[in-house]
């Protein structure tokens, strides 16, 4: 049997969940402290519609790294991205906006056709447990997906698993339908095993998601 190899980058300043999203999907546990000195590519083999998919999910460094690539190259590599802010943090959602835009001229760039970039560009504002303290409403999210034509996602790593695996499974879904071959480059990264995963991120806690 074929299988697809279907990649995605999870993308988005420092500190606003993006292992702790990554980790949730994959083993169901949430991680409240996690800082990765290392990009990492996470693989996961998984059934969507009665086919075979390969994922790459890759988390960026969020430390500074030596070797750490450039988010053109990421851009270039992935097939679907998952675009991460803070509710509670203005700074996340600014960066998060000028991610967007990059991803959507970048693959206008070579596309030329908007429907290959709406449904594999997903902004997801994390952390909807600290809505006590936000700095980002929903609505400007919505706004600014509607703006980019990219989906959007509104949830908190910390409670929402369902809703974490729902988003994953919908962006892979779309990405696999897109079926776009292109020339990539390798991540520099390695990739890590379910069993190194729960170990280094359960075994070890680090300070800042």
């Amino acid at each position: 049997m074929i299988m697809n190899d279907i990649k995605l980058a999870v993308m988005g300043t420092e500190g606003v969940g993006k292992s702790a999203l990554i980790v949730r999907f994959l083993t169901r546990r949430f991680i409240g402290e996690y800082a990765s000195s290392t990009e990492c590519i996470y693989r996961k083999r998984m059934s969507i519609d009665g086919r075979q998919l390969n994922l790459e999910l890759y988390d960026p460094c969020s430390q500074p790294c030596e070797g750490k690539s450039t988010l053109n190259e990421q851009i270039h590599w992935a097939d679907g991205f998952v675009v991460v802010y803070d509710i509670s943090d203005r700074s996340s959602f600014l960066t998060a906006t000028a991610i967007v835009h990059l991803i959507r001229e970048t693959h206008l760039g070579v596309t030329k056709r908007d429907r290959d970039t709406d449904s594999v560009i997903f902004l997801v504002g994390n952390k909807q447990d600290l809505c006590h303290v936000r700095e980002v409403d929903r609505e400007e999210g919505q706004r600014l997906a509607s703006e980019c034509r990219c989906q959007f996602y509104e949830l908190s790593a910390a409670e929402h698993y369902q809703e974490v695996v729902l988003m994953f499974s919908k962006i892979v879904r779309n990405a696999s339908l897109g079926g776009k071959a292109k020339d990539r480059r390798r991540r520099p990264s390695g990739s890590k095993s379910m069993a190194k995963l729960i170990n280094n991120v359960f075994g070890k806690r680090r300070k800042s998601v």
